[in-house]
């Protein structure tokens, strides 16, 4: 099992991070269906007062769970996912994606 964490990051100012949002809002329930997924949140920063949380007010982080990289490679190549690169691709700034495996 894979643990995939997306850090994207919205152009800033204007409506750009909401519009990836709201792709992903699209995308999320046809995602789950897929074979191999186990996972896929979309996560923002929570709105609370504690001086230990790094907040990023363009950041967008996605949490996924793929059963192998297979899985993940085939996920990426889909439909859904090459027309939502289409729809977002002018308000994300930039993306670092992390593959992470059980490190016990």
């Amino acid at each position: 099992m894979l643990t995939i964490i997306a850090e994207i990051y919205a152009h800033p100012n204007g409506p750009h991070k909401e519009q990836i949002i709201q792709a992903f809002k699209k995308i999320t329930p046809i995602v789950l269906q897929e074979q191999g997924c186990h996972g896929y949140q979309l996560l923002v920063d929570a709105n609370v007062d504690v001086n230990y949380q790094t907040r990023d007010a363009d950041l967008i982080v996605m949490l996924e769970k793929w059963e192998s990289i297979e899985y993940l490679n085939a996920h990426l190549h889909t439909e859904h996912m090459q027309k939502y690169q289409l729809e977002v691709k002018d308000h994300v700034a930039e993306i670092k994606i992390r593959v992470l495996a059980h490190g016990l």
